[in-house]
């Protein structure tokens, strides 16, 4: 590092050990010439490995994300071989000596926040492998808003300590610009409580993934199918055809059903006949409805009984299990075992009580 710093000296005491006498300022640009060629020769070196040996080598792993990193920092860690070789060739020429501080806080800088640069443009990677990962599972990506401003709060971070890094380099008290930081911070706080809230919540909803996009779910007195997820609310498509915005607090506060989340579907529903329908045709309804069922696609016959004697009725109980937690296959379904159920019992004679009732269990319109 001392050849580095006084090769304009030796360049110039050969010279004059030659018996070449020249103005010391002329061996000074030499040395900075001979450094910063040197600092573009090992700058295209390092960005020539990256390019050609550390992007093959990652090429022959499984995952991306290393092939994603080397792409993205080879360039700004070319200009960073640069900034310090350039800072070492300047540092040779004496005329600049009284300017010493004030060149060596710029390069300071430079370098400090091309570093923070390269971080940031990791976590960016990082960030977006993820969430490439995440989709490949099968899940529905929400909102790219909310992995945007995540990167933008991990990029606040990293410039921050940034900053703190180049007070404590340069011996300035960090006391004061902690104590400041903090009080800011509190005041922010303070000022968007609310907002932050929100925020939080967003990031609870996307690292918990309650729900997605797509997802058909009820939110207190509302359902909907989930449109957008944003870092402040979410919107929703109501069954009347409007927008429901709720914010992302109230839905992390509260309780949400995720009709999506359905493996499938349980059915109850119940028919009534009148009261003087014959014994043996009382008998003869449970085995009628078993075989109607069981002739539906995607259903599994659970049970049928002769609930009770109603006031105005004799009612009986069926249950059955859809495999399609579809709302419209469901419909279709019910209505092909109602439309049977009336053919069977015309044939039968049997006379369905009026009002009739229908129970519906787990039935949402998703």
């Amino acid at each position: 590092m001392n050849v580095l710093l006084n090769l304009g000296d030796i360049i110039n005491q050969l010279l004059r050990g030659n018996r070449i006498n020249i103005n010391s300022f002329f061996g000074e640009g030499i040395a900075a010439a001979i450094l910063f060629t040197l600092s573009l020769i090992i700058g295209w070196v390092v960005y020539h490995v990256f390019e050609h040996y550390f992007s093959r080598w990652a090429k022959k792993t499984k995952t991306s994300l290393d092939d994603e990193i080397i792409q993205n920092t080879k360039r700004p860690i070319y200009f960073f071989v640069i900034i310090v070789g350039f800072y070492y060739a300047i540092d040779q020429l004496s005329i600049l000596k009284p300017f010493q501080y004030y060149i060596t806080q710029i390069f300071l800088v430079a370098e400090v926040f091309l570093v923070a640069y390269i971080i940031t443009r990791i976590i960016n990677v990082i960030l977006s492998w993820y969430a490439e990962r995440i989709a490949k599972t099968g899940k529905k990506a929400l909102s790219s808003n909310i992995l945007i401003v995540f990167k933008k709060i991990l990029h606040v971070f990293v410039y921050i300590f940034a900053f703190l890094y180049l007070l404590y380099v340069s011996k300035i008290d960090l006391s004061g610009a902690v104590v400041g930081l903090g009080v800011t911070g509190i005041a922010i706080a303070f000022a968007l409580q609310s907002i932050l809230g929100d925020a939080f919540s967003a990031f609870t909803i996307y690292f918990d993934r309650p729900f997605e996009i797509g997802d058909y779910v009820i939110i207190g007195n509302y359902e909907g199918t989930v449109t957008n997820i944003s870092m402040k609310s979410t919107r929703l498509k109501l069954l009347q055809g409007e927008e429901l915005i709720v914010s992302n607090k109230e839905i992390t506060s509260g309780s949400l059903r995720n009709f999506k989340k359905m493996e499938n579907r349980r059915v109850a529903f119940s028919i009534a006949v009148t009261y003087d329908t014959p014994l043996v045709k009382l008998k003869k309804i449970p085995a009628l409805i078993k075989k109607i069922v069981e002739t539906c696609d995607n259903v599994e016959f659970q049970r049928v009984h002769f609930k009770e004697l109603g006031t105005f009725s004799l009612n009986f109980e069926i249950v059955y299990l859809l495999s399609n937690p579809d709302y419209v296959k469901y419909l279709d379904t019910q209505q092909t075992i109602n439309y049977a159920i009336k053919e069977v019992f015309e044939k039968e004679k049997i006379e369905l009580a009026f009002p009739t009732q229908t129970i519906m269990v787990n039935q949402s319109r998703t």
